[in-house]
């Protein structure tokens, strides 16, 4: 049995099949290890427990084709109900993509997908969580990779179509995020950003859109990893020291990394 095998790329997207979680480290050794342009990593990761889910954010799954009136008042209302309970002399927040970060740390929808720039921490999102019924599980799990300079400079050149300045992404291409508030400690340990698409739209079928037509590499891949290997996967990621003690350093994270000791055997 081959250790991958690659569908092939249409519109900048393909999917990779591992045949099992064992030749993860492999695969990301051979394809993003020296991947790097200006000494940064070309792509970011994300990992989800589905491999059917879209690339959507919590705001678009909530509120649909809502307009963008109904969206400010969703932050504006968020913005309202935080006063008084970011702690003592709380930093100054001013720009939306940073209010929005800071609502998505605590539980808010939000119209923003986290990242991460280490394809392990993308399988440990994809794996932690187990499906809780028939309905949640499928045969793989997925860790995504997102060429960053590609989609920003798709994104630029989109945006200058349409009148707009080079770095203008909002409604129009794919915009990075990466707060630099002191509110979360977790997006540090996690080597976290985010991504914020047009509304209403998903990350896929915007790469798709964009990049029609150029098969020669991926924009998008989709690493598919069997769900069988759950087990195996949380415990050798645990021995990196990739686990909810080391992405989450509060209660939240000592509780889930005991948790998962009395789940997962030789955790």
């Amino acid at each position: 049995m081959d250790a991958w095998v690659e569908s092939g790329i249409t519109d900048g997207v393909g999917t990779v099949t591992l045949s099992s979680w064992l030749y993860f480290y492999d695969f990301v050794h051979e394809r993003f290890a020296d991947d790097r342009i200006l000494d940064q990593p070309s792509y970011v990761f994300r990992g989800q427990r589905s491999s059917h889910w879209r690339l959507v954010s919590t705001l678009d799954r909530l509120l649909g084709d809502a307009d963008e009136a109904e969206r400010a008042a969703h932050l504006q209302r968020f913005q309202a109900a935080a006063r008084g309970r970011r702690g003592p002399n709380p930093p100054l927040i001013e720009d939306e993509n940073d209010w929005w970060a800071l609502g998505q740390h605590f539980g808010l929808s939000t119209p923003l997908l986290d990242w991460t720039t280490s394809p392990f921490v993308g399988a440990f999102f994809a794996f932690v969580q187990d499906g809780e019924s028939r309905a949640d599980r499928t045969e793989h799990r997925a860790v995504f990779a997102l060429h960053e300079p590609l989609v920003r400079e798709k994104s630029d050149r989109v945006n200058v179509r349409l009148g707009r300045g080079p770095g203008y992404s909002l409604h129009t291409g794919i915009e990075f995020v990466r707060p630099q508030s002191d509110e979360n400690p977790r997006l540090l340990n996690q080597g976290g950003l985010f991504t914020r698409c047009p509304d209403g739209d998903d990350i896929e079928s915007w790469v798709r859109c964009n990049f029609e037509g150029e098969n020669d590499g991926y924009v998008l891949m989709k690493i598919l990893i069997p769900d069988r290997d759950r087990d195996l996967c949380l415990r050798d990621l645990n021995r990196m020291n990739i686990n909810h003690l080391s992405l989450f350093p509060d209660l939240y994270g000592a509780s889930q990394y005991c948790n998962l000791h009395r789940l997962i055997p030789n955790y």
